[in-house]
């Protein structure tokens, strides 16, 4: 089994179709999990690196390795560094590439919900936390609380039974659900843990800007465009067009974007 379902294909990709979010999201998540001068942290799935260079920014003299499933997103984010005390490599969340009790903090932003077998990343997120660390995590609301993905899956499933069924794999992912992450948390036996829910907003200058990352091949609305003809593509495109519009001229629309948060201290 894959350790990750999501669909990769570059740096610029990923940046348009989610980095330009994650990035925005990083901040409430920091803001939740913390971070503190000197630690040695862990950015798992950390994509082109959104939340390891936001985590930089917010303590002194931190250590910070950055893995993700991606060679791709891990050579855009190498690209990008400056800081020798960062390091990317690629690597499986459910197999990571440090020794037990390696880290004193371990955050894992827009990850875990590609991930299908949930249980065994935990228990490695949990492994590479030395005793009194900080494991943390953030996931989509896929089905209540993301209304840009909304708009197009749920065109998308108008349009024929395969939107159907991507729209359902995005409402099913793993712990998008409410109190999945808690309960995997519990599962794992974390202590003093504790759950919430961050709340950003995705902002678009105009449909054009909307539905590029959609007509590109990164993530999971592009998987879906690639299988339809280019006819169908046009029709799905003119759909989710008049959604975006809503009886409004073209131009800036801001959507609320839901994500699921929990964070747990390893037991000493």
């Amino acid at each position: 089994m894959a350790s990750s379902t999501f669909t990769a294909a570059s740096g610029d990709g990923y940046e348009l179709q989610m980095g330009r979010w994650s990035r925005r999201l990083a901040e409430p998540f920091i803001d939740f999990c913390g971070c503190s001068d000197g630690e040695t942290v862990m950015d798992a799935g950390c994509g082109t690196g959104s939340l390891t260079f936001a985590l930089a920014q917010r303590a002194k003299d931190l250590r910070i390795r950055g893995v993700d499933f991606s060679p791709v997103y891990v050579a855009h984010a190498t690209q990008l560094n400056r800081n020798p005390s960062i390091e990317f490599r690629v690597g499986d969340i459910c197999a990571l590439p440090f020794d037990n009790a390696s880290f004193d903090r371990v955050l894992s932003l827009l990850v875990l919900h590609f991930v299908p077998d949930t249980n065994r990343a935990v228990s490695e997120l949990r492994r590479v936390a030395r005793p009194g660390a900080t494991v943390a995590a953030a996931v989509w609301d896929a089905r209540g609380g993301v209304v840009a993905h909304r708009i197009f899956f749920d065109t998308a499933a108008a349009l024929d039974q395969k939107g159907d069924e991507f729209r359902a794999r995005s409402c099913t992912r793993p712990m998008t659900r409410p109190g999945e992450l808690l309960a995997a948390w519990r599962t794992a036996g974390f202590v003093d843990i504790r759950e919430t829910m961050l709340v950003i907003r995705m902002e678009f200058g105009s449909f054009d800007d909307y539905w590029a990352p959609h007509a590109g091949k990164d993530g999971p609305s592009a998987a879906y465009v690639a299988t339809l003809s280019p006819a169908q593509q046009d029709r799905l495109r003119d759909l989710v067009r008049k959604a975006y519009l809503d009886g409004d001229a073209d131009g800036l629309r801001s959507y609320a974007a839901i994500a699921w948060a929990v964070a747990g201290t390893v037991p000493v």
